[in-house]
């Protein structure tokens, strides 16, 4: 120290001693911003992560409703769609035989359009009629019983239709 005046260090002492607190400070004020960094982004992680699960839970809401609203549009229909039946006896004359047969006619019609034309099977060598209607499978079934003339080709008269037995297990649910 023979070399500096003490003037000199008594002025240089305290500009370092202000530089090495300044220095410390910069440090303190590096490491508390990163630990506030490192807080924001736990925080946006986690309001990340609410977020997605928000988003999911509102998708399975959202497609549960679209569900739900397809089901009862389907339900709808199906309630709108009914299958009329109509039985018969046919009894058809030959040279040496006399044969009775059941005819039973089926259409599925939408409310009172109908869809397909009368579907006939014939049951030969039917005595009685079945009274109870086919298993309807949630679909309101009609059925009728006809009389018919003794020719197979003719079709069986409106006039002569009676009600035998009106289901409607899909109105009946309702």
């Amino acid at each position: 120290m023979g070399d500096l005046p003490l003037e000199v260090v008594y002025i240089a002492m305290p500009v370092f001693i202000a530089s090495a607190a300044a220095l410390v400070t910069a440090i303190l004020m590096q490491a508390r911003a990163e630990v506030l960094v490192a807080r924001h982004r736990e925080t946006l992680a986690e309001a990340r992560t609410l977020l997605a699960t928000q988003h999911r839970a509102m998708e399975e809401r959202i497609r549960a409703t679209e569900e739900n609203a397809r089901r009862q549009a389907l339900d709808e229909f199906m309630g709108d769609i009914q299958v009329e039946e109509r039985q018969y006896l046919r009894e058809s004359a030959s040279l040496f035989s006399k044969r009775k047969s059941l005819v039973v006619q089926q259409r599925v019609s939408f409310r009172n359009i109908p869809l397909t034309d009368w579907v006939e099977r014939e049951y030969p060598g039917a005595v009685e009629l079945v009274r109870t209607p086919p298993a309807s499978r949630g679909l309101r079934t009609t059925s009728y019983e006809l009389t018919c003339p003794s020719t197979a080709s003719e079709q069986p008269p409106e006039a002569e239709t009676r009600r035998i037995a009106a289901v409607s297990s899909a109105s009946a649910g309702r």
